[in-house]
């Protein structure tokens, strides 16, 4: 495994691959990594002869300079974790390196990004589809891999790549969670002991509102009550619980894919997660007439 700083040196690893006729994967990150992550990293070594991991927290889609700042930086400790999973390129670039002097390149996807995330983090998603987009072309990949846990993310990728006709495909890997059903974030390194056990209540209710929708309750009461549920475990501001259209996040839609998706803050730490919602299909016409 090796690790490297500049564009140039990656382009040329990847060129040589090229030549010897070799697929190519990439999973972006901003370090700090864990079993999510890792699951990634399987998924891509087992149909890609080569594996780039780009570790880099991006200034740019940080809201707060202070959240930067605050973000957990572990190179060391991520390489060692990557070292057993056959990795072949670790490609840590400096700020510099991404942005250089006279920057001045916004990518902007509208849509998908305008609800949830986008609402409360003006700006944030900008940031996240122009280093994409760096990460893509420079890496040339045939396939990235992002997890579902940012499903509004993973959409926003997905709407980049078509409407750019980028060469890549982009992999979609479920969400992995401890025991507790916790979604794994690098965030949660910085939970204290209380905010972590609290925390188990993010799922509970997302699960409790999944049960409930699915066998046929109306979405706003189980909504509302999913509310209570945080607030009462100890969550402060809740920025969004909400059922939306899984592809658009639209207003969801009887027989079409949904997607619960909550953001909240345990403390000062700002969790986000989401789940994948069956809703009942509506009555056909014929049933209709029947009644």
């Amino acid at each position: 495994m090796t690790i490297l700083r500049r564009t140039a040196d990656l382009r040329s690893r990847v060129a040589g691959w090229r030549r010897s006729g070799e697929t190519v994967a990439v999973v972006p990150t901003m370090g700090a990594l864990h079993d999510g992550h890792l699951s990634l990293v399987r998924a891509a070594r087992a149909v890609c002869e080569r594996v780039i991991v780009t570790i880099f927290v991006n200034p740019r889609q940080f809201n707060s300079p202070e959240d930067y700042a605050k973000y957990p930086r572990t190179e060391e400790a991520d390489a060692a974790l990557l070292a057993p999973y056959g990795v072949d390129v670790v490609f840590v670039p400096e700020v510099e390196e991404m942005y250089p002097p006279g920057f001045a390149t916004t990518v902007s996807v509208t849509g998908v990004t305008e609800p949830l995330e986008g609402a409360h983090r003006p700006g944030h998603f900008d940031g996240v589809a122009t280093v994409v987009t760096k990460l893509l072309t420079m890496t040339g990949a045939d396939r990235a891999f992002f997890g579902e846990k940012d499903w509004q993310q993973l959409l926003l990728v997905r709407r980049l790549v078509g409407d750019l006709n980028l060469p890549v495909e982009i992999v979609g890997c479920p969400t992995v969670r401890e025991t507790d059903a916790l979604a794994l974030s690098s965030r949660n390194l910085r939970l204290s002991p209380r905010e972590r056990q609290m925390a188990s209540a993010l799922p509970e209710a997302l699960a409790a509102v999944a049960q409930a929708v699915e066998s046929g309750a109306p979405a706003a009461p189980a909504l509302e009550s999913a509310r209570r549920h945080l607030a009462d475990a100890g969550f402060g501001e809740i920025e969004y619980l909400d059922l939306r259209d899984a592809e658009t996040l639209g207003e969801a839609r009887h027989g079409a894919p949904a997607r619960l998706l909550v953001a909240a803050w345990a403390g000062n730490v700002r969790l986000i997660d989401n789940m994948p919602v069956t809703l009942p299909a509506p009555l056909n016409q014929l049933q209709v007439r029947q009644a």
